[in-house]
């Protein structure tokens, strides 16, 4: 079953019954179908196939055979999807709309097309967002590895009265990215943009091994003995954007994708969440070279593990 492509027609179609859907994430989240006890990580519990009256016997309910355990859960325990009353059907609807639009969907497009609340929708994205995010055991990136910097926020409003100033300086918020070249991206904002905080991210994200690629900014400056690969750098304000081995041309190439759903898209993203919004483009990044049915599987494999309450969102 899981071997099948995903597409929203067949999502539609065929997964629109909560039993089926139910059996699908199953499948996927236990491939051997032996369900694992979220709770004591014991083998071997049943899945209930049959509905009855009593609530111990609800469909899809399992009950952990440990003696010290016993305790009952299902598919959705442990994962961002637990405790919704959100049916895993529209679940995967979701996952998938968000995993194949390359420059996102905003929460008032998710409610409309899935017929949920605003809020409901709204949720729900911070939930699949907070999925996609990689934990802080991600392996570390490595050969040329690219870096700079950006600052994302809303267009200034005219006749406002306010100074807006452009690059460093602005009140907008600094993001920094580090790409592999032909590889993976890792983005994140930044409280600052100084030496310490830019050299730290990259000593704690790149492998030793590597060559780091920036532009001219003087917080990368003496990095490069930090990585066997060394430090080139290229500078911008004298128009230079390639010198040799030296460019950040994909890491400008991940900002364009980024600024293009923030300013197109979404329109404003807040301080607070614009780390979920830096990891779903990272995900998506990361996945840019798979199928949006193999994404969407993807996606729904980083389930586990993960729990995301209202008030913490």
């Amino acid at each position: 079953m899981n071997d099948e492509e995903l597409t929203l027609m067949n999502l539609a179609r065929k997964y629109s019954d909560e039993d089926t859907a139910r059996t699908y994430l199953e499948n996927l989240r236990w491939p051997a179908g032996i369900p694992v006890c979220p709770f004591c990580s014991s083998e071997g519990s049943r899945i209930n196939r049959k509905a009855s009256c009593g609530r111990k016997a609800q469909k899809g309910v399992c009950k952990c055979k440990s003696p010290e355990c016993r305790k009952q859960f299902t598919v959705t325990k442990g994962t961002v999807f637990e405790s919704s009353h959100v049916g895993i059907s529209l679940w995967m609807m979701a996952m998938f709309i968000m995993c194949s639009s390359k420059k996102g969907v905003s929460a008032h497009q998710i409610h409309r097309m899935l017929s949920v609340t605003y809020k409901t929708a709204w949720f729900m994205c911070h939930r699949i967002r907070y999925a996609m995010e990689e934990g802080p055991m991600r392996e570390l990136l490595e050969g040329k590895v690219e870096v700079d910097e950006t600052y994302v926020g809303g267009k200034p409003r005219p006749g406002d009265g306010k100074v807006h100033k452009r690059g460093r300086g602005t009140s907008k918020t600094p993001v920094m990215v580090l790409v592999e070249r032909d590889g993976r991206a890792m983005s994140k904002p930044l409280e600052r943009v100084d030496a310490n905080t830019l050299q730290r991210e990259i000593i704690e994200n790149v492998h030793p091994l590597s060559a780091i690629r920036t532009d001219e900014h003087l917080g990368y400056k003496g990095i490069g003995k930090h990585f066997e690969g060394g430090h080139l750098a290229v500078n911008h304000s004298r128009k230079q954007y390639k010198k040799g081995d030296a460019c950040t041309n994909t890491a400008e190439s991940y900002f364009a994708i980024l600024k293009r759903g923030v300013y197109g898209t979404f329109h404003h993203v807040s301080k607070k969440h614009l780390h979920r919004y830096c990891g779903e483009f990272d995900f998506r990044w990361n996945n840019r070279k798979v199928s949006d049915s193999d994404r969407t599987k993807s996606g729904l494999g980083s389930i586990e593990g993960k729990r995301l309450k209202y008030r913490d969102s």
